[in-house]
C-alpha cells in the first residue's frame, strides 16, 4: 500500500469515525474470512460497518477527526465496528458472534463522545432493540392518556344523566315551581265569613223565623 493509498484509506476511516453513532473496537484474532464475512452481513443489517485496518492508520484517523478515547484500545489486532444506525442491534451482533464462536474479546468503544469499557458494551448488547423500546415508550405514555380518556367520558356521561334528571322533574311539576304551598297561600288571602246582613250570628233561616214570631198575638 503507498502513501495515497494509505491516505485514502485514513480519509475513509475518519468519515466513517465523524458519521457513526458508536464505535466498537473487538479483538479479532482466530476470525476467518468467512466468518468476518457472516458478521459483516449481521452489522450491515443493524446499519453498522466492520473495519480491520492497521491500528497506524486508525490512529491517524482518530487524530484527525479529534477522538482520542480510541487510541488506547488500538493495541494488539483491532476491528471496528462503526454504528450509524441501532448500536444495541450491532452490539448484540457482535456478542452473539464472540459467543458463538468463542473469539471476538471486547475492547470497549465509544458512543455519543463517550468512551465505553467492554463490560459496558456487553451490556449495551443486552439492551432491546430501538424498535422495540420505541413501542414500550409509545405504550407507556398512551396508557395514562386512554385512562384520562376514559375517566373524561364517564364524567361527561354522568354529567348528562344528572341533567336528564332534573328536566324529568321539571315536566312532572308542571313546568312550574308552584306546588301545593302556592295553592295554600292563594286560600289564606281569601277574607273570613262576616256577621250576616241582618247582624246577627244566627243562620238567615233562624233570623227570619224569629221576626215571623214577633208579628202574631
Amino acid at each position: 500500500m503507498n502513501r495515497e493509498q494509505k491516505a485514502a484509506v485514513v480519509e475513509d476511516i475518519a468519515r466513517q469515525l465523524k458519521a457513526a453513532d458508536a464505535v466498537f473496537a473487538v479483538d479479532y484474532r482466530g476470525l476467518s474470512v468467512t466468518q468476518a464475512a457472516d458478521l459483516r452481513d449481521k452489522l450491515h443489517d443493524a446499519g453498522a460497518v466492520f473495519r480491520v485496518v492497521k491500528n497506524s492508520l486508525t490512529e491517524r484517523a482518530t487524530e484527525q477527526v479529534g477522538i482520542e478515547q480510541l487510541k488506547p484500545l488500538l493495541e494488539g489486532p483491532t476491528a471496528l465496528a462503526l454504528v450509524e444506525g441501532d448500536a444495541a442491534l450491532a452490539a448484540k451482533a457482535l456478542n452473539d458472534t464472540a459467543r458463538a464462536l468463542r473469539m471476538l474479546e471486547f475492547k470497549g468503544g465509544l458512543m455519543n463522545g463517550s468512551a465505553l469499557s467492554a463490560e459496558e458494551v456487553r451490556s449495551i448488547a443486552r439492551l432491546p432493540a430501538r424498535e422495540v423500546l420505541h413501542a414500550q415508550l409509545v405504550g407507556a405514555v398512551a396508557s395514562p392518556i386512554a385512562g384520562l380518556a376514559r375517566t373524561l367520558n364517564a364524567l361527561v356521561a354522568g354529567v348528562a344523566v344528572a341533567l336528564q334528571q332534573v328536566a324529568e322533574q321539571g315536566l312532572i311539576g308542571g313546568g312550574t315551581d308552584e306546588g301545593p304551598q302556592a295553592a295554600t297561600e292563594t286560600s289564606a288571602d281569601q277574607p273570613e265569613a262576616g256577621p250576616s246582613e241582618h247582624g246577627t250570628d244566627q243562620p238567615p233561616d233562624e233570623a227570619q223565623a224569629g221576626g215571623q214570631g214577633s208579628d202574631g198575638p
